[in-house]
């Protein structure tokens, strides 16, 4: 479980955009995987099964908020990073790619996260969000697309 718990908060932070509700959803994921311990099949992935533990817990939170989708995100510059190792310019560069991935939708954001931050599959993330692996080809591949054009008008103003 401690290995999980850094990427299961990370996965957390994607969905909510703040620390604070980061922290509460994966403890409320925790208690609720603890609590339903014997529903846990052995030989299967647990961070799999605590990731979509955890979005199914946020959805519900959303839906008892009635929040919009996307809504309440910060900027990175106001979360507090882990790792603070890299040198200025990989924290600028790193900075600047949270800040566009964050600015994505949400749909296409927690795909990103699943898929390119934690290494997931296609498969694997569809399982986790419950949806069809085609919508998380067709969700990548938007986000990658706005992505490259935010990337492009960057080097079009650096000119």
């Amino acid at each position: 479980m401690s290995a999980v718990y850094p990427r299961l908060w990370r996965y957390a932070l994607s969905l909510t955009g703040r620390r604070d509700w980061a922290d509460d959803l994966v403890q409320t994921a925790c208690m609720r995987a603890l609590d339903k311990s014997d529903q846990f099949e052995p030989g299967t992935h647990l961070d799999r099964w605590l990731f979509r533990m955890t979005q199914r817990i946020w959805l519900n939170e959303l839906r008892s908020r009635k929040v919009r989708t996307g809504g309440g995100l910060v900027p990175v510059e106001e979360i507090d990073l882990p790792d603070k190792t890299p040198g200025a310019e990989t924290n600028i560069l790193a900075r600047d790619v949270l800040n566009k991935v964050n600015a994505l939708p949400e749909a296409q954001r927690q795909s990103v996260v699943l898929v390119y931050v934690e290494g997931f599959s296609y498969k694997e993330a569809a399982e986790i969000m419950e949806i069809p692996i085609g919508t998380v080809m067709s969700r990548l591949a938007g986000a990658r697309k706005r992505l490259s054009a935010q990337l492009a008008d960057v080097q079009v103003d650096a000119k």
